[in-house]
């Protein structure tokens, strides 16, 4: 469901000939685009240091000469050194091949000569607004995670990641993360699928709206409807006042559902069609409410497999993936694992007030040498582990009990009953792929009961 407020991308014209603004600002125009001109180096500059612009298309030649190009070549490195990322495709009478070459080493995205063919234009207007919206969202998230490293974990939602099996990850939040498509995030337990999802939302023209975040799997059945669509007073025993669901709270901005595969098959249908249609009513009423929502899920199921096996609709699971976003594991990504364990240190020791100042050589050996069945979640509480057990102002190796966590079962003699209960569904999920589902039947638990013991233990 696409926003119907989002305002359209900002172009500037910059030629000093009024027939060729005026004929480029109405063909512009049409197309939905909002158009400002200018008409001199001195006008673009000023528009530009003022106001963001999603492109500029500007001429080569204005007063000074008519010929060389060397005008528009000189506003186009001052352009460069304002703004990296603005877009600028050039455009001239007076075509050469050397002009162009020199055009697009100083920092032209594109060269169009006069007269312009309209339909390769309005092409090339189109992909260079959309590039450079990635480029600034990616570049966005970078900052985000230069910020991070730098004050210690304080700038918000941040993907942390330089190896190489995270460049897709990062690929496609850059390009899709500024749009409203619906994004299906997998992957395991613990490789940060919520995170992914805040990050979308930040770098999101929604990033000013509210990000809204539910448990799909933890919903009992009889609240479903309840937490998603809300309720009027009255509609049932414990309704006391009326309640908005998650969709009216997301309204304008992101729903994130969490463990989406485990959604009843009796609800589905009634989700996807607030999906298709932005429509719902809440429990007890019979008015219609509409809500504008980019939608963001995450499983840990293959929901092919569950769609095979007739537990997942198929024309829902059209409607949530658009694009998919697949995480790899922490054991693929070993290369993160020291930046990750120094990103939790410092929330850990600012939280304990420790005066841990990092990890002895050991510790990390053993950090990239672990296998991480947790994965990233399984690092953090490692960390938080070994700022609470580190004796000097390093943490050793000992102190993450990485040894304990890979060697064969404790003693069940020598468990807590909550000890023993983490330990069985840790086993029971290894033993299902990771499949909550399986998992809960293979233990007699209700799919709620059971996600209330994977929070409760941090699994």
């Amino acid at each position: 469901m696409a926003a119907t407020d989002t305002p359209a991308p900002r172009i500037l014209i910059a030629d000093d000939q009024p027939d060729v603004l005026e004929a480029l600002r109405l063909l512009l125009k049409c197309e939905g685009y909002q158009i400002e001109t200018a008409k001199s180096p001195a006008t673009v500059i000023k528009a530009v240091e003022s106001r963001d612009f999603a492109m500029v298309l500007m001429d080569l030649n204005y007063a000074r000469d008519t010929t060389s190009g060397q005008e528009g070549l000189d506003l186009l490195s001052k352009l460069q050194a304002l703004d990296s990322s603005l877009p600028i495709v050039v455009m001239t009478a007076w075509a050469s091949v050397d002009v162009a070459v020199e055009a697009m080493r100083r920092g032209a995205r594109d060269f169009v000569t006069k007269p312009w063919d309209n339909p390769r234009l309005l092409a090339i207007v189109k992909n260079q607004i959309e590039l450079g919206s990635a480029v600034r969202a990616f570049r966005r998230l970078e900052q985000e995670n230069q910020l991070l490293r730098n004050a210690g974990g304080k700038s918000g939602p941040t993907l942390l990641a330089q190896s190489a099996a995270m460049r897709p990850v990062l690929e496609v939040i850059s390009r899709v993360g500024p749009s409203d498509a619906n994004v299906l995030i997998t992957g395991e337990n613990g490789t940060g699928k919520g995170v992914v999802a805040q990050v979308l939302h930040a770098v999101s023209v929604r990033s000013g709206k509210p990000f809204i975040s539910v448990n799909m799997g933890g919903l009992p059945e009889g609240v479903f409807e309840s937490e998603l669509f809300g309720h009027v007073r009255g509609a049932f025993t414990d309704a006391k006042s009326d309640r908005a669901g998650r969709f009216e709270l997301a309204d304008g901005g992101t729903l994130f559902m969490d463990e989406i595969g485990n959604i009843p098959m009796s609800q589905q249908a009634k989700l996807l069609r607030t999906i298709e249609t932005g429509e719902f009513e809440r429990v007890g009423s019979s008015r219609v409410c509409h809500a504008s929502v980019r939608l963001v899920s995450a499983t840990n199921s293959d929901l092919a497999a569950e769609v095979a096996a007739g537990r997942f609709r198929q024309d829902l699971l059209f409607r949530l993936n658009t694009i998919h976003i697949h995480l790899p594991p922490l054991r693929e990504r070993r290369e993160d694992i020291e930046l990750l364990a120094q990103h939790f240190l410092k929330q850990h020791v600012e939280r304990y007030r420790k005066a841990i100042t990092g990890f002895d050589e050991a510790a990390i050996v053993a950090m990239k040498d672990y296998g991480w069945p947790g994965n990233v979640r399984e690092l953090d509480h490692a960390i938080e582990r070994g700022v609470l057990m580190a004796q000097g102002k390093v943490i050793r190796a000992p102190d993450l009990g990485l040894n304990v966590a890979s060697n064969a079962a404790p003693r069940l003699e020598e468990m807590s009953i909550e000890e023993v209960e983490a330990f069985l569904i840790k086993k029971t999920l290894a033993r299902c792929d990771g499949n909550a589902r399986r998992a809960a039947e293979e233990l007699g638990l209700s799919r709620s009961a059971f996600y209330r013991r994977l929070e409760k233990y941090g699994l």
